[in-house]
């Protein structure tokens, strides 16, 4: 008679310990044990497949096979992951989530949200046979997790919205592939020069916290830094000028021109092209004409006609420099107090990711008056040329012809 409760109580004690090869050495055994019909019979008490079964008491017969030399499976045992078996799942799903991906770029689909089961369905449209069970698992392979409700909503929903994000993402496309260089810019939160707390958490002594001050009212003599970022979208790379003075056009051209000259012309020696992504307000708004003005004095400098793609109102914080740059700084300088220029400088320049970010830093000491006029009769002298989808938007500066 067989003892099936015996088997259901040492197999259940010892199941959570065995690896594949040893459980089914295990499961042979009391088959073996059990004599004729013992097979189909410890089969049905454990749910372990026969086949496994026979192929246990195959080893125990043969004791010099040692399944692989160490290994729990023989060598190519076991079903092979999908992405060995489908080469181009991976580049697929990463085609639907990063459009634009080089180097290490936010991806404009991230303006958007997508779930998993229409990452899923979107997958089998292509021809894979994928559940979304298998997609998270293939997104935390491409280093994507779930993220807490953040602050993004702002201003209205324009109907060209997405349209004008599509167009963006093919700007961006054809610019890298031509090898061309394409930039991110926007101007980081100005932040108050001195011992005043900073938002975050560093390790120290017990019971020793930084001392700060109580109240955030400027020091006359310190003021406020307004960091300008520039994030290459190719290189991972980015460049900062700490600005001392207003937050104007010139200042956020004079940094894309320091951005050129320091890292810019070195990787794109032969660049005839600049593409420039920005929001849609600020000093690079879409409206300022002291950035225009100021973008054709550097396009006439350079050599280059500057293409600007400006993201639709309302949707700043998605902007690209926002996710790959900006956020890392912030993660950098976290709890501690910015108590000088040279300090901000020296936390910004110290910012790296695992993805290779590199980031230069340094102070413009210029002043930039607010409230500079530009003329209709100065507008007219612009070499610009609207694009033909939202000309507001997009447009190119080309140098003036000499």
């Amino acid at each position: 008679m067989i003892d099936e409760a015996g088997i259901r109580l040492r197999y259940e004690a010892l199941d959570p310990l065995l690896d594949e090869r040893v459980r089914r050495r295990v499961v042979a055994a009391e088959a073996k044990a059990v004599g004729r019909g013992g097979v189909l019979a410890v089969s049905r008490i454990t749910g372990v497949a026969r086949s496994t079964i026979m192929r246990g008491l195959a080893e125990l017969a043969d004791p010099a096979d040692r399944g692989g030399a160490g290994r729990v499976r023989c060598p190519g045992g076991g079903r092979k992951k999908l992405t060995t078996t489908d080469a181009t799942l991976l580049s697929d799903l990463r085609g639907l989530v990063e459009p634009a991906t080089r180097g290490d770029p936010e991806a404009p689909l991230l303006w958007t949200s997508r779930s998993l089961r229409n990452l899923a369905e979107a997958l089998r449209v292509l021809g894979h046979r994928i559940g979304h069970n298998v997609v998270a698992d293939l997104l935390r392979q491409l280093n994507y997790s779930l993220q807490a409700n953040r602050k993004t909503r702002e201003g209205s929903h324009n109907p060209d919205r997405d349209a004008q994000f599509g167009y963006i993402n093919g700007k961006v496309t054809a610019a890298l592939a031509a090898g061309e260089p394409a930039i991110s810019v926007d101007t980081k939160k100005k932040e108050l020069v001195g011992d005043f707390k900073n938002a975050g958490r560093e390790l120290r002594p017990k019971g020793q916290p930084e001392p700060v001050r109580v109240h955030d009212f400027k020091i006359p003599e310190l003021g406020r830094a307004a960091p300008y970022g520039v994030y290459d979208i190719a290189g991972n790379t980015g460049w900062v000028s700490v600005g001392i003075d207003h937050d104007t056009a010139s200042f956020a051209v004079n940094a894309i021109r320091r951005w050129w000259q320091t890292m810019g012309h070195a990787r794109y020696p032969d660049a005839s092209n600049l593409l420039i992504t920005a929001d849609c307000g600020g000093s690079n708004g879409a409206r300022v004409r002291l950035w225009k003005r100021e973008l054709q004095n550097l396009a006439d400098e350079l050599g280059l006609t500057i293409t600007v793609c400006h993201l639709p109102p309302g949707t700043s914080k998605w902007n690209k420099i926002e996710h790959k740059l900006f956020s890392f700084i912030t993660q950098n300088w976290r709890g501690k107090p910015l108590v000088s220029y040279q300090t901000i400088v020296q936390l910004i320049a110290a910012t790296t990711t695992r993805t290779g970010l590199n980031v230069k830093c340094e102070i413009d000491p210029t002043r930039y008056p607010a409230g500079v006029k530009v003329t209709d009769a100065e507008m007219a002298t612009l070499n610009i040329a609207p694009h033909d989808f939202h000309g507001e938007w997009n447009y190119s500066i080309a140098p003036k012809p000499t």
